[in-house]
């Protein structure tokens, strides 16, 4: 029986994720919950929709307003599986260069390269598929209120193109925000 979401935000709260400024006026843990709910609105299974309350648990190489030990994964994977962890801590750890090259590769085997560890790790097809939309779809959900919209923006559309119909018109729909010149 998966942990109810309730008791994922509350394991947020607990230890402090809801006083953390993220981007704009929005907190850590209102950006967690937009993450999950727009996975959920692309049609995402919960396992996957649960990366998006924790991935960026551990940090990432541009957000390090809040990261949560390495030490405490056994905590993250017991509330939201073993996948769920296994990606979120993916998108904590990637290297972003050298996934946008990984991303335009159309077909695998694919590699993360490890920032924590400092290595390239092997990662599925099906994992690395779901990292870029869980990494678009964090991107998505943010990049309007932060206001930087020359951040990765190649690279963004790129898992977009990926990603398929529904990932562009997202992109598109989010990027016609953008302030023109």
């Amino acid at each position: 029986m998966p942990t109810p979401f309730k008791q994922l935000t509350d394991f947020l709260i607990q230890i402090g994720a809801e006083n953390v400024a993220h981007t704009g006026d929005k907190k850590y843990l209102a950006h967690a919950v937009g993450v999950y709910s727009d996975l959920k609105k692309w049609g995402c299974d919960e396992d996957l929709a649960r990366v998006g309350v924790f991935h960026s648990i551990y940090g990432t190489e541009l957000f390090q307003g809040f990261t949560l030990p390495l030490s405490r994964r056994g905590e993250v994977r017991a509330l939201i599986g073993e996948r769920a962890e296994r990606l979120s801590y993916y998108n904590c750890a990637i290297d972003r260069t050298h996934f946008d090259g990984q991303a335009e590769k159309r077909s695998g085997p694919y590699v993360i390269f490890d920032r924590f560890q400092k290595a390239e790790t092997p990662i599925t097809e099906e994992d690395f598929n779901d990292l870029c939309t869980v990494h678009l779809v964090d991107w998505l959900e943010q990049v309007a209120r932060w206001g930087n919209w020359t951040y990765r923006r190649e690279a963004y559309r790129e898992l977009a193109r990926r990603l398929g119909p529904k990932a562009e018109k997202a992109y598109d729909e989010v990027f016609a925000q953008a302030p023109v010149g």
